[in-house]
């Protein structure tokens, strides 16, 4: 069993303030240990918050999220572009992406496995299939997989 001192941070990028409440409610309930959420409501503010840029930009610590669930239909810049920008970005392609999405398009399949997405998961709408799917994601992302440890750029850890 991994060592869960550690209170981890789980970024989610998601437009619908609704699905945002119900998810983070499943997650708060089933999470047997601290954990940090934060929202980003599109692409751009995501960018923003794991670049530590825009309002994200502080001269203190800011760690990385360990895990980010990214919706790919955003307003703006949208999960895809996201994705690439990601994985163009040598501090931060190693952060594990879930997107979590209602697109079964299988180009965006293959897309998101080619920019570097860890996981792909289709939304589901009925409350209970979405609670196991969440129970299911936290245990293996914090509990069993082994996540990479912060490293520090330009003074800043990341």
């Amino acid at each position: 069993m991994k060592d869960q001192s550690h209170s981890p941070t789980l970024l989610i990028v998601e437009d619908s303030d609704e699905y945002f409440e119900v998810l983070s409610r499943i997650i708060m309930d089933i999470s047997d240990r601290p954990l940090s959420i934060h929202r980003c409501i599109d692409g751009d503010d995501a960018l923003d918050y794991l670049n530590h840029e825009g309002i994200y930009h502080t001269t203190g610590e800011h760690s990385n999220p360990d895990l980010v669930l990214l919706d790919l239909n955003l307003p703006g810049t949208d999960g895809r572009e996201v994705l690439v920008t990601i994985d163009a970005s040598k501090h931060l392609k190693t952060i594990p992406i879930v997107v979590l999405t209602t697109s079964s398009n299988p180009k965006d399949i293959q897309t998101c496995y080619e920019s570097g997405v860890n996981s792909y998961l289709l939304k589901p709408m009925k409350i209970d299939e979405l609670r196991y799917l969440i129970r299911v994601l936290l245990d293996y992302w914090f509990k069993v997989a082994i996540l990479p440890t912060t490293s520090k750029v330009e003074g800043r850890e990341y």
